[in-house]
């Protein structure tokens, strides 16, 4: 390991080690190709405590580090990267502005059945013309009696065939200004548009929402101040880059498992494939890139845990353990050869879902962006 664990935090990883070996890796295969939300195993997650883990105490979690939370996220992304996707969003994206900002009504009636995932919270930020660009969003809130008016049109809503709210980011006021809203299911004006078929990642459904003259009452305007929108994702957005960093690590992981697993297995010209050095040599830059990518995640978690500026090192341990997660799963696929391209070995889905990473939480380019202003080598 990267960094020296507490007793505690073998004990939590080794709780979903054990969930991901005994429930999930055995599932995987049904569940990716049922094309449903894993609801039972969501819920399962829950019942284990993951959704409230990087809660207070106050508010029903569990309080823990993010470097345990993400050795968690890696077990469950070993097994499935459809289910890992499901929770992970549950517990930051789609719960953490409703911690944050909700009232105590808010707090009752969907954070606290959220934790337990009777309830499933969506993000709404992407827009047809506006991603990496947050200042290219135009969905607006105009101000009314008792509350807002929300027009436009969200897209990539990760979940929101099965939510039951929506965090909401809109423009509002005389300056447009990035401002948080809470859409519940049924409020008038909200309907959800057609599922987008993605080449992986099959169990968690993703859609477009519209949003035609929706009315949300001042109280569940999440931002305590019209414009706060965007600092509020600021100190959420770290905390997601290093996150889908260990959802890469999970997958590198049974990537190099699975291609190590075959190359011991299959023969050929007499001897196991192993053997050969164009096998060993693929399956040593897989080993070596998996162990960067594992120290530059667990250091940018530990600076996050430590109050220690945290912003470059977020986006090197993204960009780096997400790419190197793709290039392993490229590399498995390679060592299972015309079997890597068929669907009854895994290798195929790891490779198909791997690219899941590649987005969220901002895409290379853009980490490289981030990291270069922090390098002061920009404005």
């Amino acid at each position: 390991m990267a960094v020296n664990l507490t007793e505690e935090q073998i004990a939590i990883r080794d709780t979903f080690a054990r969930f991901t070996d005994e429930q999930i890796i055995p599932n995987a295969e049904a569940i990716d190709e049922a094309h449903e939300y894993p609801r039972e195993t969501v819920k399962q997650l829950a019942e284990l405590g993951f959704v409230g883990m990087r809660y207070p105490e106050a508010d029903g979690g569990s309080d823990v580090d993010l470097t345990t939370f993400c050795l968690c996220v890696e077990e469950i992304a070993r097994g499935s990267m459809s289910v890992a996707g499901c929770i992970s969003m549950q517990s930051l994206m789609g719960t953490k502005f409703l911690q944050m900002l909700g009232n105590d009504d808010i707090k009752e009636r969907l954070f606290q059945p959220a934790m337990a995932a009777e309830k499933i919270g969506a993000i709404c930020m992407t827009e047809p013309n506006a991603g990496s660009d947050l200042g290219g969003l135009a969905t607006s809130a105009t101000k009314t009696e008792g509350g807002w008016v929300l027009n436009g049109n969200k897209i990539w809503v990760t979940a929101a065939p099965i939510a039951d709210f929506f965090t909401v980011f809109a423009r509002a006021g005389d300056e447009k200004q990035l401002t948080i809203f809470l859409v519940e299911k049924d409020f008038k004006g909200i309907s959800v548009g057609k599922t987008i078929e993605k080449m992986g990642v099959w169990a968690l459904p993703t859609s477009e929402l519209a949003l035609d003259e929706c009315f949300v009452p001042d109280s569940h305007m999440l931002s305590h101040e019209v414009g706060d929108g965007e600092d509020h994702l600021k100190k959420l957005l770290s905390e997601i880059r290093i996150m889908t960093g260990a959802l890469g690590l999970g997958i590198a992981r049974a990537a190099l498992d699975e291609a190590k697993k075959y190359a011991a297995e299959r023969q050929q010209f007499g001897k196991p494939i192993n053997r050969f050095q164009a096998i060993q040599m693929k399956l040593a830059e897989m080993a070596t890139d998996l162990e960067a990518s594992r120290h530059l995640v667990y250091y940018a978690a530990g600076l996050l845990d430590e109050g220690k500026p945290h912003r470059k090192e977020a986006s090197m341990a993204k960009m780096f353990a997400t790419e190197a997660a793709a290039d392993i799963c490229d590399k498995a696929a390679r060592i299972f050869a015309s079997y890597g391209y068929a669907m009854e070995y895994p290798v195929q889905r790891f490779l198909r879902d791997v690219r899941f990473t590649l987005i969220g939480g901002g895409t290379s380019d853009i980490l490289k962006l981030v990291i270069a202003k922090e390098l002061s080598l920009e404005d």
